[in-house]
């Protein structure tokens, strides 16, 4: 009976010793591993924005990112993937877009790959919202007959792969929303959707 106990406490001692330390060794692999700032947007629309509204990307540096983000996971039961992503979109934030002359763009709407609407619902609807007049304030609408889609199709296009800080908005929008898979037809076909969507 004593011989049983003993090995059993041995077992689970050792059990308790190789869980800590993978623990310690994987923590820092996934505290590495790089979030999606498109699918990040969306989260932090769908959970964040419920309490918190979009600071001035001035006021917050990166690492005061990774503080809140890690401060949350528990107060918000933010894991993983979920936390990586949004971490992803609110460090994208901290970039200032870059002033950006346009010169000449081909636009042609006819011949993209992804649908505009496939690319609007997957990227752009977590910050212009489903009916194109913004998920939070400071977003631009896109309904407004002299809002963003008052500007010829060569501008846009170039805001969106370029990225783009609207006067008045606390943050920029990241080079192709945040999708850094999103190809300039993939744009072209937002851009179209857009336009028969929400232009007046």
């Amino acid at each position: 009976m004593k011989i049983s106990k003993f090995i059993t406490s041995k077992l689970f001692g050792v059990s308790i010793t190789a869980l800590l330390l993978s623990a310690t060794f994987l923590t820092p692999a996934l505290a590495e591993a790089k979030g999606d700032a498109a699918k990040g947007a969306q989260k932090w629309a769908n959970n964040c924005a419920r309490c918190h509204n979009m600071r001035d990307p001035k006021e917050l540096s990166d690492d005061y990112w990774e503080t809140t983000v890690m401060h949350m996971r528990l107060r918000a039961g933010l894991w993983g993937v979920d936390e990586r992503d949004i971490l992803a979109f609110l460090q994208a934030s901290n970039t200032p877009a870059k002033k950006v002359t346009v010169k000449s763009v081909s636009v042609d709407l006819a011949n993209s790959g992804l649908s505009g609407e496939a690319v609007y619902k997957s990227t752009c609807i977590a910050c212009h919202g489903g009916d194109g007049k913004g998920a939070f304030p400071g977003t631009p609408d896109f309904t407004k007959s002299k809002g963003p889609l008052s500007k010829n199709d060569a501008e846009l296009l170039s805001n969106m792969i370029n990225g783009f800080q609207s006067p008045g908005s606390p943050m920029a929008m990241p080079p192709r929303g945040g999708n850094v898979s999103l190809t300039d037809a993939d744009l072209k076909a937002v851009l179209g959707y857009m336009r028969t969507t929400f232009e007046k």
